[in-house]
């Protein structure tokens, strides 16, 4: 089974699957904990191992959970964060990557359905090397839960990160809880991405840095992108797609109902990027 290739803005952490992606921003403490806790109770019902990782000790980690079952021990795993990343750490996309597809492997071979992870990572993003690296994961890991049997809610909190921190990040979740960013990418089952939402002078600059953390890559010539359901793109969007499909030495392929653009890549003589209709 497959993610279904479709985003979403959500007020709950809960109605998800075995392959979903959340982003949840925050602003108090206690908000994200709540949606932790239901969050993981919907993965236990589901036969999934749960896992809350985030700062501190494990003792004090444990209280977050408040009262999730904790019957069946192995299904309920608790990590620090600090343990693994110390004050500075910068995340390297593919190791970490590795190291949940271990963890989710893991989980099968214990007879678990999957697994589902609850990750506070405000420490991990507070400087520019920290977000760039996190970010980069982010993508990687979505492509990974396409078709593995791995959720995610990723924590930012609001308040110390600030709106312009959490739009980077959001914009690389199918799922968030945000009003913004007005678009996402994320990874496709049977394209090089997905993209929703609307493209325009608001966002040009966020849409161009979610391409570069992205890094997406072209099959046999072409950068096919779903994008049904994308309302509307500008040409500035249009411009940094021909951009990023020259760098690849590609066409850019956009899938999706999309009349306005078709004018505008006549008009611009953007012959590197494409509308096709979806089959």
């Amino acid at each position: 089974m497959l993610r279904v290739s479709w985003s979403t803005r959500t007020d709950a952490a809960q109605s998800f699957g075995r392959y979903d992606h959340v982003c949840w921003a925050y602003d108090e403490p206690g908000e994200f904990h709540s949606a932790v806790g239901e969050f993981l109770t919907e993965g236990l019902t589901q036969g999934l191992r749960v896992c809350y990782v985030a700062d501190g000790d494990t003792r004090a980690l444990w209280d977050d959970l408040g009262d999730l079952d904790r019957t069946n021990q192995s299904a309920v795993q608790v990590r620090s964060l600090g343990e693994r990343y110390p004050p500075g750490a910068v995340v390297e996309p593919v190791g970490r990557m590795r190291a949940v597809a271990v963890a989710t492997e893991e989980a099968l071979a214990a007879g678990f359905a999957g697994l589902r992870v609850a990750v506070e990572t405000t420490s991990l993003v507070r400087t520019p090397r920290q977000l760039d690296g996190v970010a980069r994961f982010e993508h990687l890991v979505d492509r990974y839960m396409i078709e593995q049997p791995l959720s995610v809610l990723c924590g930012f909190n609001r308040v110390e990160l600030g709106e312009a921190t959490i739009a980077q990040l959001a914009s690389l979740h199918p799922f968030v809880n945000e009003s913004t960013p007005l678009f996402r990418l994320y990874a496709s089952a049977y394209a090089a991405a997905s993209l929703s939402g609307e493209l325009d002078a608001t966002n040009d600059s966020l849409f161009t840095t979610a391409l570069q953390h992205a890094d997406l890559r072209p099959t046999a010539g072409e950068l096919v992108i779903d994008a049904s359901e994308l309302s509307f793109i500008d040409h500035r969007s249009l411009l940094s797609l021909a951009n990023h499909a020259r760098r690849c030495d590609a066409t850019t392929v956009l899938l999706g109902d999309l009349p306005s653009a078709v004018k505008l890549i006549d008009i611009l003589d953007l012959t590197e990027v494409r509308i096709e209709a979806p089959t």
